[in-house]
């Protein structure tokens, strides 16, 4: 008969023998490798929690949907409200609400019901030629539409995810037939029909093909680290336009913990990590945007763009727009 002392010491190494759960978190993820790669190996090296991600082209909601209760993911991380949005609504999230999380990022960048948080901001902006773009010539959205521009705007596709949700934050501010005579002022003005992305539109004012275009703010960093890029950039500078009764247009990055998250408690760290200053000053170097949580800032190149003040819209009433705004892109056949 084995003896208390020995029950127990026998206990303990049958417990030394069973296998150590693995410290992880699993994330979902639209944006590109290169771009998280620095987070999360800071991530693991402050915390010795592995991170696994899945990098999606496309069809986040319906591997989610499909996965179910079954899902590996932990977190869901990508760009836009409309597709933050598009997970919460679709149920496939679970609220978070924490100390730190409150601490680090502003109420205009949060969800109300803790759904989804911001990580970082870009502006939706205009680069202008240098050489055939005066100063002070475009200052606001509505100026776009304005016939002085006719034959002189580029853009990528109006039902691109980033051009909707801009003209959402247009028909926020001035109603849906205001959005539609602006939308056709717009298409009127454009020098060729909408293609390509934010970086081919510049080329094309390098080029000559147009003046002025619409993007990004973090295109310009991404052209200037690209030698084959760095002239398109050098041919424009970046203007920051403001709606007539409000600011820029901005968008964000964020995160949501998954509604079947299998380490939750690992995916709330990280989280929590990813809004802090240390990681938003991480991200913003790799990508060119700007942080939000409190006393972080951006790079220096990015500050030497210069300022702007924020539109104040809260972004999930800009989500709620986007099937109207889509709407009525189609209907003046922007694209055609």
């Amino acid at each position: 008969m084995l003896s208390i002392r020995s029950s127990a010491l026998a206990g303990g190494i049958a417990l030394l023998a069973m296998p150590v759960a693995a410290q992880e978190v699993n994330l979902y993820s639209y944006r590109q490798p290169e771009l998280l790669a620095p987070l999360t190996e800071a991530f693991t090296e402050e915390t010795g929690i592995q991170v696994n991600v899945a990098h999606l082209d496309k069809g986040m909601v319906e591997r989610l949907q499909a996965e179910g209760d079954r899902s590996p993911a932990d977190l869901v991380l990508t760009v836009d409200i409309s597709r933050l949005a598009a997970v919460v609504n679709a149920g496939l999230t679970q609220p978070v609400e924490t100390e730190t999380l409150e601490a680090n990022v502003p109420d205009a960048y949060h969800d109300p019901d803790g759904h989804w948080w911001g990580l970082t901001t870009r502006a939706r902006i205009v680069y202008a030629s240098k050489d055939r773009v005066a100063e002070g010539e475009v200052t606001t959205y509505e100026d776009l539409a304005d016939p002085k521009w006719e034959g002189r705007i580029c853009t990528r596709s109006g039902t691109h995810a980033y051009n909707v949700a801009l003209v959402s934050a247009y028909l926020h501010h001035h109603g849906e037939e205001a959005t539609r005579e602006w939308l056709e002022g717009v298409k009127s003005n454009l020098a060729r029909k909408p293609q390509g992305n934010d970086r081919a539109q510049v080329k094309a004012i390098w080029s000559g093909e147009c003046d002025i275009s619409i993007g990004n703010t973090y295109y310009m960093g991404k052209m200037l680290e690209d030698p084959e890029q760095q002239a398109w950039a050098d041919s424009v500078r970046i203007v920051f336009p403001t709606f007539e009764n409000g600011g820029a247009h901005v968008n964000i990055s964020g995160i949501a913990l998954t509604k079947a998250a299998p380490n939750k408690e690992n995916a709330i760290r990280m989280m929590e990590f990813l809004t802090s200053p240390k990681a938003q000053e991480i991200y913003a170097e790799a990508n060119y945007e700007y942080p939000i949580a409190p006393n972080s800032a951006p790079t220096e190149l990015v500050q030497g763009w210069g300022s702007f003040t924020p539109d104040n819209v809260n972004l999930m009433e800009l989500a709620a727009l986007r099937p109207k705004a889509l709407e009525l892109i189609q209907s003046v056949d922007f694209d055609g």
